[in-house]
């Protein structure tokens, strides 16, 4: 595998970042204040960001790194793109659905990607040609070829109101068997488990979906924004096993 060495360090830096972030869960004394963007920010999001961060400077000094919480640093091809906790809302309620996604991207293209969520005991990772996989062993899509049988995780109602988009929703789920809305990480990588058939989703940044491209796309899944593109860059995310991909795109349209 061409990315064999860089998967096998976001691992060891998913286990770093495992340790201190589990330590801060369910913290008393848990530090949290809201950013520009009224999101929030804990300390376990820092120091874990910053574990990371210090140790890709060791390991691969010439990559550049990309953190949610410190922004860009270094230029070049390989760039790291790191959320510290995915989930921060549901890390200071005590809701363990929380990850810390670990991406390589080359040329604009995630080749790496870590999910690592301690409070739910789970771990999936993906390479370029290297397959994706969790802890329970190799991870595929679903087989599922029609709406009517398909399930929607669709992550939360007000961004699909804010994005104007809230009607084609309303459409979409109409025509499945089901929908949820599991959230964050967690419903892209039940797609890619084949548990979940599509998941959509608005307002997102290149850190929130770096590392769940290559894990869905490994398991035979398509991952792109929601209006049809592929990649990172568009601002919304749309993953599907595949075969349903198009009729989503084309229900969700405006």
């Amino acid at each position: 595998m061409a990315y064999e060495d860089d998967l096998a360090l976001a691992l060891l830096l998913a286990d770093a970042a495992d340790a201190l972030s589990r330590e801060r869960f369910h913290a008393a004394d848990l530090d949290v204040s809201l950013k520009a963007d009224h999101t929030h920010v804990t300390d376990a999001d820092r120091a874990v960001e910053r574990a990371i961060r210090d140790r890709l400077a060791v390991e691969r000094p010439a990559d550049s790194f990309y953190g949610e919480e410190s922004g860009r640093a270094g230029e070049g091809s390989r760039e790291w793109i790191v959320d510290p906790i995915d989930g921060t809302a549901n890390f200071l309620r005590g809701v363990p659905i929380w990850a810390t996604l670990i991406a390589l991207v080359v040329d604009g293209v995630p080749v790496v990607g870590v999910v690592s969520a301690p409070a739910l005991h789970r771990r999936w990772w993906a390479s370029a040609g290297g397959g994706a996989f969790s802890l329970d062993g190799p991870l595929h899509v679903s087989e599922v070829d029609s709406l009517r049988d398909a399930s929607l995780s669709y992550n939360g109602l007000q961004y699909w109101m804010e994005a104007g988009r809230v009607e084609q929703l309303l459409s979409l789920a109409g025509q499945v068997w089901r929908t949820r809305a599991y959230g964050d990480f967690w419903s892209y990588m039940l797609v890619a488990e084949g548990a979940v058939d599509i998941s959509g989703e608005f307002d997102l940044q290149p850190y929130d979906m770096a590392a769940l491209y290559p894990i869905v796309t490994e398991a035979g899944g398509r991952f792109g924004g929601i209006d049809g593109g592929d990649g990172i860059w568009e601002g919304s995310a749309l993953a599907t096993n595949g075969l349903l991909h198009d009729a989503v795109v084309a229900a969700v349209a405006v």
